[in-house]
């Protein structure tokens, strides 16, 4: 099932007392399918277990950042995490963003890859499609590039070929008609190896 706000698909998991709960379902997850959770259950993708439990290098979703808070990370679809190691009673985890975390190895996590992965894939069929899509997330859309505009609507504008013009650099000073481009930035041009700069010297 699918539920407003969520780009994963739900699955309704059934008890044995008549109660239900739903999670993000993993890839691969089908009607009538018997999951386990616990530290008995076995490493395979739906299963919820403790990271303690699972094998290094296994894929996981849904990952809890406390114990027992039910799962507050990569849930999103098509998402999944790598645990990397374990040692003293905490567990590495690369997220999906490449940054590396340290929880408790007590934490429980589903194992596989959040369904759904393909949602990037579609296209937007319409104009009408990818505006209410980009309102939906607070983009500005349609942008216009600066160089296409004319010069009286923009400092990189005008001319008979599409580029800037001036330098792309802006003072934080600049008056706000003019503050467009890199806004003070740190350093621009590209970046040299610092053994190659060594040999020129």
């Amino acid at each position: 099932m699918d539920e407003r706000g969520r780009s994963a698909p739900l699955a309704q998991i059934a008890y044995g007392n008549h109660r239900f709960a739903y999670l993000p379902a993993v890839a691969g997850l089908s009607v009538g399918k018997q999951l386990s959770m616990g530290a008995g259950a076995a490493p395979v993708p739906g299963n919820m277990m403790p990271l303690s439990q699972i094998p290094e290098g296994t894929r996981i979703s849904n990952i809890e950042l406390r114990q027992g808070d039910g799962g507050k990370l990569v849930r999103a679809s098509g998402t999944s995490a790598v645990l990397f190691s374990k040692a003293n009673e905490k567990a590495i985890i690369k997220l999906p963003s490449g940054k590396n975390i340290l929880i408790d190895d007590r934490c429980r996590a589903m194992v596989g890859e959040i369904a759904g992965g393909g949602r990037r894939e579609k296209p937007f069929l319409t104009a009408g499609a990818r505006h209410h899509a980009m309102r939906a997330s607070g983009r500005v859309y349609p942008r216009m590039r600066g160089i296409a505009m004319a010069a009286v609507y923009h400092p990189f504008g005008g001319g008979r070929h599409q580029h800037p013009g001036k330098s792309t650099s802006t003072s934080r000073n600049a008056p706000p008609g003019r503050k467009v481009g890199l806004i003070a930035p740190r350093k621009t041009g590209r970046k040299r190896l610092a053994r190659a700069s060594a040999e020129v010297k």
